[in-house]
């Protein structure tokens, strides 16, 4: 793919939940200054209704404001293909640094994820859940993080199972309680904060590898095991995570600007 509308692309970013990343030329017609943009293009056709749908989640996530958010520009629909337009940074995720930079160091990476919970905060008093946040959705730029890509799995396809919403590894970052049928929360978000905090220092999830072509040994292995903190994080960490990942959500932070703040502390 060389392109969408008026959106010229320059490279593939690589393939998320439901779609593909790429660095575009910013068209002349938006009110940006930056030379490049992210574009996401949703994968097979999408009809009027989710195109509605998808729109509207976008435009309550552009309208909250807060400096830990990637930026949404823009949305729209060529033929059967649905895609928007964001911020671009160029220093890559928690998941994958750009090319040639070295990886985040321990205080570089909480703090992302701080920023990142701040961010969360930000749209749970909007009323939004996001509902994938993952090391992948965590971007930096200039020591701090920004949060990327509100999840749209449950719009795209409201009601499918976990086993259909993008890759079967994302799993890890996904509250267990959101697999047996639970409602997406402010506690479900920060246990995928605390998720994404574990893989990105300890370099391992919560329950191993998971493969990505077997959704049902996946599934097993969530929901027949509790989530496993790595012996390699120190004390004060393991601490931060475990509070995030209680079993009961009554137990974790209240909201996820007081997970950010105690994350504070450890840097």
């Amino acid at each position: 793919m060389n392109g969408i509308a008026d959106y010229e692309f320059v490279r593939s970013l690589g393939r998320g939940n439901h779609g593909e990343y790429f660095v575009a030329a910013t068209p002349l017609r938006l009110p940006v200054r930056d030379e490049y943009v992210a574009v996401k293009v949703l994968s097979g056709p999408t009809s009027e209704d989710v195109f509605r749908r998808a729109t509207r989640e976008l435009s309550a996530f552009a309208a909250v404001q807060s400096p830990y958010l990637v930026t949404l520009y823009d949305a729209g629909q060529q033929g059967s293909s649905f895609y928007y337009a964001m911020e671009y940074l160029d220093e890559g995720s928690l998941a994958a640094p750009a090319q040639g930079a070295a990886p985040p160091d321990r205080g570089r990476i909480i703090t992302a994820v701080a920023d990142a919970a701040r961010a969360a905060h930000a749209l749970h008093e909007a009323g939004i859940v996001h509902r994938d946040i993952k090391p992948g959705n965590v971007l930096l730029s200039r020591g701090r993080g920004k949060l990327a890509d509100l999840g749209l799995s449950q719009v795209i396809s409201p009601g499918v199972t976990m086993t259909g919403m993008g890759s079967v590894g994302a799993i890890e970052f996904t509250d267990p309680a959101l697999v047996q049928g639970a409602k997406p929360s402010r506690a479900t978000d920060i246990f995928s904060l605390g998720a994404t905090l574990h893989r990105a220092l300890a370099g391992v999830g919560f329950y191993g590898e998971l493969p990505d072509d077997d959704a049902m040994f996946a599934l097993r292995r969530v929901l027949s095991q509790p989530p496993t903190i790595s012996s390699t994080l120190d004390p004060a960490v393991a601490t931060a995570i475990s509070w995030s990942i209680a079993p009961n959500a009554f137990d974790r932070p209240a909201t996820a600007l007081v997970f950010a703040e105690y994350l504070d502390s450890l840097v």
